[in-house]
């Protein structure tokens, strides 16, 4: 009883140091702040980072294993899947239009609603300006292989994302919650490894609320001010420039009214502003690429040679591999877990459903959003070959678009506003799941969560805690190593399970409500033995 009491008690202590922290950094203090922080956090970030991203040689090149290890799971989950990420396709389509959706299910939103919240939790700046340094490093073939990995992360994202939603639990108030930190602790359970399980459930839920401060807070404000700064007169011209605390006081205010009602608050958001985001960036690439028609051929042949030559790339063909299968994966996180915890919280009786939903994630953020930005980028280095040269990032995707329409660059920002924002909000849900996995599901211990992780918002916008950011990050991606175990383990569960759901698919048991509506009931049955999901 006393361990219950200490934990909220120390989360407590840390809000309040983390308050004063706040109160503290005036514009005018930041640049000490920033310099103490770094000063305590960098030997720790640099520890932790030499360790997760090791890397071995390998023909000229760097190869880090935990790349490697990503790839591997993918690769697995595509093959004995049966190539799952193609064959499901169809199916998940007509789940997220509501076809075999049931109201009285248990759970908190709607197949979209959670494929939404997902998607927002992955869509960020790093579809913008990621692409853009992938390029810069790995020259255009690093495409190639970015969309690759996006088509074997379906696989990835199909099997963690069933994981959670068959593993999750029910809670008292109604609410569900879900993650690999329950299937790794429940399914190894299951498996006779519970010590195991509960250990990695635990050090799975450290990393994603760590991590969500960094990369999924303070990364997103910070990127999203600077944005700000740049389309309102620059850093020597803005009258925002030296005042990153109001920027960050209005986005932690503006996150904390959509966080305070949970998932449900998230998920009537983000399936509100996914697409808007989504329509208006694709919208604007695919106008410069209609503009830079005649450079298209020019771009397709400069990924496929640079996939597999990439000159001037350390390593060649692996170099740019890895630079690719990287950026994938930042992007869209197979393989990492956290936007299984979104897909968890589905209104659903049967878990298969929300591994076909999930398919659609990487399909929207890596083979489509990114694809576009890199069009975006090669065809405009027809044009412009020095594009690269002295910019990097957003800076680079910027110059590109205003190439063709002077005053694309104040839309874009928009986009990247709206990416920064739903990040953030997609974020805070799966740090709060990670938190109550680690102190319970008590109210206050929920809400003192959402007040640390606005804290943090604030913070992200005024200082730059590099170390801070590079250990999060860094953190974020070592949570794979448990989770691809959890895959590799517990894959003939959901195996099983899927069999399972492809009987009462060909048997009628699942209704197809649309189908149902609209044809007699002999048809409909027809449809439904004959679902391609069966295949």
């Amino acid at each position: 009883m006393s361990k219950r009491v200490s934990l909220p008690r120390r989360a407590r202590l840390l809000a309040g140091s983390l308050a004063l922290l706040l109160s503290a950094a005036s514009s005018a203090q930041a640049a000490s702040i920033d310099q103490a922080v770094e000063t305590l956090i960098a030997p720790v970030s640099q520890f932790t980072s030499a360790l997760i991203f090791f890397t071995l040689p390998l023909f000229g090149a760097e190869l880090p294993l935990v790349v490697l290890w990503l790839i591997a799971g993918a690769v697995f989950c595509t093959v004995y899947f049966n190539f799952i990420n193609v064959r499901g396709l169809g199916h998940a389509f007509r789940l997220v239009r509501g076809d075999y959706a049931d109201p009285k299910d248990k759970g908190e939103v709607s197949h979209f609603q959670a494929l939404a919240t997902a998607v927002s939790g992955t869509v960020g700046i790093g579809n913008i300006g990621g692409v853009a340094i992938a390029i810069s490093l790995g020259g255009p073939g690093v495409l190639f292989w970015m969309v690759l990995a996006g088509f074997l992360g379906m696989s990835t994202k199909f099997v963690e994302c069933a994981l959670a939603t068959h593993y999750r639990r029910q809670n008292a108030d109604g609410s569900v919650s879900g993650g690999p930190m329950f299937y790794l602790a429940h399914g190894l359970a299951e498996r006779g490894l519970p010590r195991l399980g509960r250990a990695l459930g635990k050090f799975y839920a450290v990393g994603i609320v760590i991590g969500c401060l960094g990369i999924g807070n303070m990364f997103q404000s910070n990127q999203a001010f600077m944005q700000f700064v740049n389309v309102t007169g620059g850093a020597e011209a803005s009258w925002f420039a030296d005042k990153g605390w109001l920027f960050g006081l209005i986005m932690a205010a503006l996150i904390g009214i959509v966080i305070i009602g949970g998932i449900k608050s998230i998920a009537r958001v983000t399936e509100k502003v996914v697409p808007v985001m989504a329509l208006l960036y694709c919208s604007m690439a695919l106008l410069v690429l209609a503009m830079n028609a005649e450079a298209i051929p020019y771009a397709i042949g400069a990924i496929f040679q640079g996939a597999f030559t990439a000159e001037g790339v350390a390593g060649g063909t692996l170099g740019a591999i890895i630079i690719g299968f990287q950026r994938a994966v930042f992007s869209n996180e197979a393989g990492i877990g956290s936007s299984a915890i979104a897909h968890a919280a589905v209104r659903t009786r049967q878990p298969m459903t929300e591994g076909y939903v999930s398919l659609l994630e990487p399909l929207v953020d890596t083979i489509i959003i990114c694809s576009l930005t890199g069009l975006v980028i090669v065809t405009t280095l027809y044009y412009d070959p020095a594009l690269t040269n002295g910019s990097s990032g957003i800076e680079m995707t910027s110059r590109a678009f205003e190439r063709n329409v002077a005053w694309f660059p104040l839309p874009l920002s928009v986009a990247a506003l709206l990416f920064a924002f739903s990040t953030a909000i997609s974020w805070s849900y799966y740090g709060l799941k990670g938190w109550s996995y680690l102190f319970g599901e008590g109210r206050l211990g929920r809400n003192l969560f959402k007040g640390l992780f606005c804290t943090f918002i604030v913070i992200g916008s005024m200082i730059q805690l590099q170390s801070m950011l590079d250990l999060s990050d860094a953190l974020v991606f070592v949570i794979c190593v448990p989770n691809i175990l959890g895959i590799y383990l517990l894959a003939p569960v959901i195996k099983r399970e899927l069999k399972r759901y492809h009987r009462k698919l060909a048997s009628g048991e699942i209704l197809d409500h649309r189908a149902r509506a609209s044809l007699s009931p002999t048809t409909t049955t027809s449809t439904k033995a004959s679902d391609p999901a069966n295949g």
